[in-house]
Protein backbone atom coordinates (compact mmCIF):
# COMPACT_ATOMS: atom_id res chain seq x y z
CA UNK A 1 0.00 0.00 0.00
CA UNK A 2 0.83 3.60 -1.15
CA UNK A 3 -0.78 6.31 1.13
CA UNK A 4 0.40 9.14 0.81
CA UNK A 5 -0.74 12.92 1.98
CA UNK A 6 1.30 15.90 1.52
CA UNK A 7 1.35 19.25 2.15
CA UNK A 8 4.25 21.49 0.79
CA UNK A 9 4.76 25.50 -0.24
CA UNK A 10 7.74 26.21 -2.54
CA UNK A 11 8.32 29.59 -4.19
CA UNK A 12 10.33 32.73 -4.12
CA UNK A 13 9.72 36.74 -3.94
CA UNK A 14 7.73 36.46 -6.90
CA UNK A 15 5.75 33.49 -7.24
CA UNK A 16 4.58 30.65 -5.09
CA UNK A 17 3.34 26.99 -5.65
CA UNK A 18 0.71 25.03 -3.15
CA UNK A 19 0.87 21.37 -3.03
CA UNK A 20 -1.81 19.43 -1.22
CA UNK A 21 -1.41 15.67 -2.75
CA UNK A 22 -3.34 12.73 -1.02
CA UNK A 23 -4.04 9.54 -2.22
CA UNK A 24 -3.30 5.62 -1.26
CA UNK A 25 -3.29 2.94 -4.06
CA UNK A 26 -2.45 -0.62 -3.77
CA UNK A 27 -2.12 -1.03 -7.25
CA UNK A 28 1.24 -2.64 -8.55
CA UNK A 29 1.72 0.26 -11.06
CA UNK A 30 0.07 3.83 -10.35
CA UNK A 31 0.64 6.89 -12.44
CA UNK A 32 0.21 10.33 -11.50
CA UNK A 33 -1.00 12.51 -14.74
CA UNK A 34 -1.31 15.92 -15.34
CA UNK A 35 0.75 19.00 -17.05
CA UNK A 36 3.92 20.01 -16.43
CA UNK A 37 4.20 22.50 -13.48
CA UNK A 38 1.03 20.49 -11.42
CA UNK A 39 3.12 19.44 -8.51
CA UNK A 40 3.85 15.72 -9.87
CA UNK A 41 7.40 16.25 -9.26
CA UNK A 42 7.21 17.77 -5.91
CA UNK A 43 4.99 14.70 -4.91
CA UNK A 44 7.63 12.36 -6.07
CA UNK A 45 10.74 14.22 -4.08
CA UNK A 46 8.73 14.28 -1.39
CA UNK A 47 8.00 10.61 -1.00
CA UNK A 48 11.40 10.26 -1.79
CA UNK A 49 13.10 12.28 0.80
CA UNK A 50 14.38 15.05 -1.00
CA UNK A 51 11.53 17.37 0.07
CA UNK A 52 10.16 17.74 3.91
CA UNK A 53 6.78 18.90 3.75
CA UNK A 54 5.03 20.95 6.02
CA UNK A 55 2.58 18.68 6.69
CA UNK A 56 1.42 14.96 6.32
CA UNK A 57 3.07 11.93 6.00
CA UNK A 58 4.19 9.12 3.58
CA UNK A 59 3.26 5.26 4.13
CA UNK A 60 5.15 2.03 2.31
CA UNK A 61 3.60 -1.25 3.13
CA UNK A 62 2.35 0.27 6.38
CA UNK A 63 5.96 1.68 7.27
CA UNK A 64 6.03 5.41 7.57
CA UNK A 65 8.37 7.18 5.94
CA UNK A 66 7.72 10.60 7.30
CA UNK A 67 4.72 11.62 9.47
CA UNK A 68 4.95 15.46 10.28
CA UNK A 69 2.87 15.36 13.54
CA UNK A 70 5.17 11.62 14.97
CA UNK A 71 8.27 13.44 13.98
CA UNK A 72 9.09 10.57 11.67
CA UNK A 73 11.59 11.70 8.72
CA UNK A 74 13.72 8.72 7.70
CA UNK A 75 16.90 10.16 5.49
CA UNK A 76 16.38 9.36 1.94
CA UNK A 77 18.91 5.77 2.05
CA UNK A 78 16.92 5.12 4.86
CA UNK A 79 13.63 5.30 3.05
CA UNK A 80 14.33 2.07 0.75
CA UNK A 81 13.47 3.71 -2.70
CA UNK A 82 14.39 2.97 -5.91
CA UNK A 83 14.46 6.36 -8.38
CA UNK A 84 14.71 6.61 -11.87
CA UNK A 85 15.43 10.53 -12.61
CA UNK A 86 13.78 12.14 -15.82
CA UNK A 87 17.36 13.03 -17.44
CA UNK A 88 18.56 9.55 -15.91
CA UNK A 89 21.46 11.32 -13.65
CA UNK A 90 24.15 8.68 -14.36
CA UNK A 91 27.97 9.33 -13.50
CA UNK A 92 29.61 10.02 -17.31
CA UNK A 93 32.85 9.57 -15.51
CA UNK A 94 31.54 5.73 -14.09
CA UNK A 95 31.25 2.46 -16.69
CA UNK A 96 28.14 1.06 -16.73
CA UNK A 97 29.20 -1.57 -13.66
CA UNK A 98 30.15 1.37 -11.74
CA UNK A 99 26.70 3.18 -12.21
CA UNK A 100 25.23 -0.04 -11.07
CA UNK A 101 27.07 -0.34 -7.95
CA UNK A 102 27.43 3.21 -6.78
CA UNK A 103 24.53 3.50 -4.36
CA UNK A 104 25.88 0.07 -2.67
CA UNK A 105 29.27 1.40 -1.23
CA UNK A 106 30.19 4.40 1.10
CA UNK A 107 32.95 5.84 2.55
CA UNK A 108 33.30 3.49 5.31
CA UNK A 109 32.60 0.01 2.60
CA UNK A 110 34.23 1.10 -0.95
CA UNK A 111 33.82 -2.64 -1.64
CA UNK A 112 30.96 -5.00 -2.47
CA UNK A 113 30.09 -7.80 -0.73
CA UNK A 114 29.92 -11.17 -2.94
CA UNK A 115 26.09 -11.12 -2.33
CA UNK A 116 26.02 -7.31 -4.04
CA UNK A 117 28.61 -8.48 -6.85
CA UNK A 118 26.25 -11.40 -7.87
CA UNK A 119 23.14 -8.67 -7.82
CA UNK A 120 25.15 -6.45 -10.03
CA UNK A 121 26.10 -9.29 -12.52
CA UNK A 122 22.32 -10.34 -12.82
CA UNK A 123 20.77 -6.95 -12.96
CA UNK A 124 23.91 -6.95 -15.96
CA UNK A 125 22.41 -9.84 -17.49
CA UNK A 126 18.76 -9.48 -16.72
CA UNK A 127 18.44 -5.99 -18.58
CA UNK A 128 21.11 -7.24 -21.61
CA UNK A 129 23.90 -5.00 -20.49
CA UNK A 130 26.37 -7.48 -19.82
CA UNK A 131 28.28 -6.90 -22.86
CA UNK A 132 28.33 -3.20 -22.46
CA UNK A 133 29.85 -3.38 -18.41
CA UNK A 134 33.20 -1.54 -19.06
CA UNK A 135 30.95 1.19 -21.34
CA UNK A 136 30.60 4.91 -19.83
CA UNK A 137 27.02 6.91 -20.40
CA UNK A 138 28.34 8.81 -23.30
CA UNK A 139 28.32 5.83 -25.38
CA UNK A 140 25.53 4.77 -24.88
CA UNK A 141 21.86 4.92 -26.93
CA UNK A 142 19.44 6.31 -24.89
CA UNK A 143 17.28 3.49 -24.49
CA UNK A 144 20.48 1.52 -23.36
CA UNK A 145 21.19 4.39 -20.94
CA UNK A 146 17.09 4.14 -19.58
CA UNK A 147 18.42 0.52 -18.81
CA UNK A 148 21.39 1.46 -16.38
CA UNK A 149 19.45 3.60 -14.97
CA UNK A 150 16.65 1.44 -14.36
CA UNK A 151 19.03 -1.36 -13.15
CA UNK A 152 20.96 1.42 -10.75
CA UNK A 153 17.42 1.86 -9.49
CA UNK A 154 16.91 -1.90 -8.23
CA UNK A 155 20.76 -2.64 -7.13
CA UNK A 156 19.36 -1.82 -4.12
CA UNK A 157 16.54 -3.67 -3.70
CA UNK A 158 13.97 -0.98 -3.16
CA UNK A 159 10.33 -1.56 -1.48
CA UNK A 160 8.98 1.46 -3.99
CA UNK A 161 10.44 2.54 -7.95
CA UNK A 162 10.04 6.00 -8.60
CA UNK A 163 9.43 6.93 -12.24
CA UNK A 164 10.12 10.69 -13.11
CA UNK A 165 8.37 10.79 -17.05
CA UNK A 166 10.79 7.67 -17.70
CA UNK A 167 10.33 8.20 -21.47
CA UNK A 168 10.61 11.64 -21.73
CA UNK A 169 14.21 12.07 -23.29
CA UNK A 170 13.83 9.39 -25.44
CA UNK A 171 12.56 9.37 -29.30
CA UNK A 172 9.24 8.33 -30.16
CA UNK A 173 10.21 5.43 -32.28
CA UNK A 174 11.76 4.24 -28.65
CA UNK A 175 9.39 4.64 -26.62
CA UNK A 176 6.28 2.15 -27.32
CA UNK A 177 9.21 -0.89 -27.50
CA UNK A 178 10.38 0.69 -24.04
CA UNK A 179 6.65 0.89 -22.61
CA UNK A 180 6.90 -2.82 -23.09
CA UNK A 181 10.08 -3.45 -21.27
CA UNK A 182 9.57 -1.75 -18.70
CA UNK A 183 6.10 -2.99 -17.66
CA UNK A 184 7.72 -6.26 -18.14
CA UNK A 185 10.55 -5.63 -15.88
CA UNK A 186 8.43 -4.35 -12.95
CA UNK A 187 6.20 -7.58 -13.24
CA UNK A 188 9.47 -9.81 -12.65
CA UNK A 189 10.70 -7.32 -9.81
CA UNK A 190 7.85 -7.61 -7.97
CA UNK A 191 8.45 -3.83 -6.72
CA UNK A 192 5.41 -1.34 -6.75
CA UNK A 193 5.52 1.81 -9.22
CA UNK A 194 4.82 5.26 -9.59
CA UNK A 195 5.64 7.24 -12.15
CA UNK A 196 4.89 10.47 -13.38
CA UNK A 197 4.01 11.84 -16.81
CA UNK A 198 2.00 13.98 -18.78
CA UNK A 199 1.58 11.57 -21.55
CA UNK A 200 -1.45 9.89 -21.76
CA UNK A 201 0.12 7.24 -23.74
CA UNK A 202 2.65 6.28 -21.21
CA UNK A 203 -0.52 5.80 -18.72
CA UNK A 204 -2.50 3.55 -20.80
CA UNK A 205 0.24 1.47 -21.91
CA UNK A 206 1.39 1.33 -18.12
CA UNK A 207 -1.03 2.11 -14.88
CA UNK A 208 -3.76 0.05 -13.37
CA UNK A 209 -4.37 3.27 -11.31
CA UNK A 210 -3.98 6.65 -12.04
CA UNK A 211 -3.95 10.18 -10.07
CA UNK A 212 -5.08 13.50 -12.09
CA UNK A 213 -3.44 16.37 -10.66
CA UNK A 214 -4.34 20.27 -11.68
CA UNK A 215 -2.71 23.29 -9.79
CA UNK A 216 -1.46 21.13 -6.79
CA UNK A 217 -4.34 19.37 -6.52
CA UNK A 218 -5.38 15.61 -7.22
CA UNK A 219 -9.10 16.22 -8.85
CA UNK A 220 -9.76 12.38 -9.96
CA UNK A 221 -8.74 9.17 -9.65
CA UNK A 222 -9.26 6.84 -12.84
CA UNK A 223 -8.99 3.01 -12.42
CA UNK A 224 -7.60 1.82 -15.83
CA UNK A 225 -8.29 -1.95 -14.39
CA UNK A 226 -12.22 -1.56 -14.82
CA UNK A 227 -12.30 -3.07 -18.20
CA UNK A 228 -13.39 -0.29 -20.16
CA UNK A 229 -12.09 1.13 -23.39
CA UNK A 230 -8.42 2.76 -24.01
CA UNK A 231 -10.74 5.69 -25.44
CA UNK A 232 -13.16 6.00 -22.36
CA UNK A 233 -10.08 5.76 -20.31
CA UNK A 234 -8.51 8.36 -22.32
CA UNK A 235 -11.02 10.54 -22.40
CA UNK A 236 -11.41 10.24 -18.10
CA UNK A 237 -8.18 11.19 -18.02
CA UNK A 238 -7.69 14.12 -19.80
CA UNK A 239 -11.64 15.46 -19.90
CA UNK A 240 -12.07 15.43 -23.21
CA UNK A 241 -13.46 13.26 -25.74
CA UNK A 242 -11.11 11.41 -28.23
CA UNK A 243 -11.14 12.14 -31.54
CA UNK A 244 -11.57 8.48 -33.56
CA UNK A 245 -8.67 7.65 -35.30
CA UNK A 246 -8.95 6.54 -38.91
CA UNK A 247 -7.73 3.21 -40.40
CA UNK A 248 -6.05 4.53 -42.44
CA UNK A 249 -4.16 6.25 -40.03
CA UNK A 250 -3.48 3.13 -37.93
CA UNK A 251 -2.25 1.23 -41.00
CA UNK A 252 0.35 3.79 -41.32
CA UNK A 253 1.62 3.74 -37.61
CA UNK A 254 2.22 -0.14 -38.32
CA UNK A 255 3.69 0.47 -41.06
CA UNK A 256 5.72 3.05 -39.80
CA UNK A 257 6.83 0.96 -36.48
CA UNK A 258 7.81 -1.85 -39.26
CA UNK A 259 4.73 -4.03 -38.27
CA UNK A 260 3.09 -6.15 -40.88
CA UNK A 261 0.18 -3.89 -42.71
CA UNK A 262 -2.01 -7.01 -42.76
CA UNK A 263 -2.24 -6.85 -38.89
CA UNK A 264 -4.55 -3.42 -39.52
Amino acid sequence: MIDVDVHLSVGDAHRRFELHAAFATEAAFTALYGPSGAGKSLTLQAIAGLLRPQAGHVRIGGRALFDRAAGIDLPPAARRIGYLFQDYALFPHLTVRENLAFGLTSWRRRRLTQAQQVRIDGLLDGFGLAALAGSRPGTLSGGQRQRVALARALASEPELLLLDEPFAALNPQLRAELRAELRSICRRAGIPALMITHDVEDVLALAEVAFVYEDGRIVRRVDLRAGTQAALAQQALTGVRPVPVPPLHRRLQRMLLGRAADEA
